[in-house]
């Protein structure tokens, strides 16, 4: 029987249970009950914004987004939304799905951090984006029912999420600071990392190696 949460379907395919089996076994309880309510929050917003993204394809997008915050997904030389995406993208193909697909996965996971633009994109990479900043920033809350963030956070508990999430941020890229160029990821570093100051756009402009 097919799995509903605030009237949204879990996909029951072997392709979302593959990717359920793996992320429950080998992230955390706070990566995979948050990668959920990521795939029920972007879905229920997806309705709001009259979008109708492929299920299977936002679940993957979903489970997979924060991958590359702990090992064995984790890198070190790129900023962590990328091994997200590039563990997403290989995750797809191996299970046969196209290119193109997998393309527009691994664009969702890599911009889910990026402002405004994910929502001019497929509506599989917008829900994406929307189900990450309503349940990690509180936005468009205001746009769902009641009754269906208590369905879906009765489903996957969020005890202690903001610390613990900003706590998974740190540990997740800490080791890599110069990936959080340009990034609101330097903003967890500034708050919880002694020392670190993001890199400075303005200083890279003036400090560069063209004479004035």
């Amino acid at each position: 029987m097919t799995e509903t949460i605030a009237d949204v379907a879990i996909p029951d395919s072997t392709l979302a249970k593959d990717a359920t089996d793996l992320i429950r076994e080998t992230t955390t309880p706070l990566i995979y009950h948050h990668s959920r309510r990521v795939f029920l929050f972007g879905s229920l917003q997806a309705r709001t914004l009259g979008i109708r993204p492929d299920p299977e394809l936002l679940y993957v997008a979903a489970l997979f987004h924060d991958t590359g915050l702990v090992a064995p997904y984790r890198g070190d030389d790129q900023r962590f939304e990328l091994d997200s995406a590039d563990q997403a993208r290989a995750f797809l193909l191996t299970h046969g799905f196209s290119e193109a697909d997998a393309a527009t996965v691994w664009t969702a996971i890599a911009l889910h951090t990026t402002p405004e633009v994910p929502y001019k994109m497929a509506p599989e990479i917008a829900a994406t984006t929307a189900g990450v900043e309503t349940d990690v920033l509180g936005m468009r809350l205001d746009d769902l029912t009641e009754a269906d963030i208590a369905a879906v956070t009765g489903a996957h508990p969020r005890p202690d999420f903001k610390r613990q999430i900003l706590q998974a941020f740190t540990d997740g890229f800490k080791d890599r600071p110069d990936t959080t160029f340009g990034t609101v990821n330097a903003d967890v570093l500034e708050h919880f990392v002694p020392g670190f100051r993001h890199i400075d756009f303005v200083d890279v402009i003036q400090n560069s190696a063209w004479p004035e």
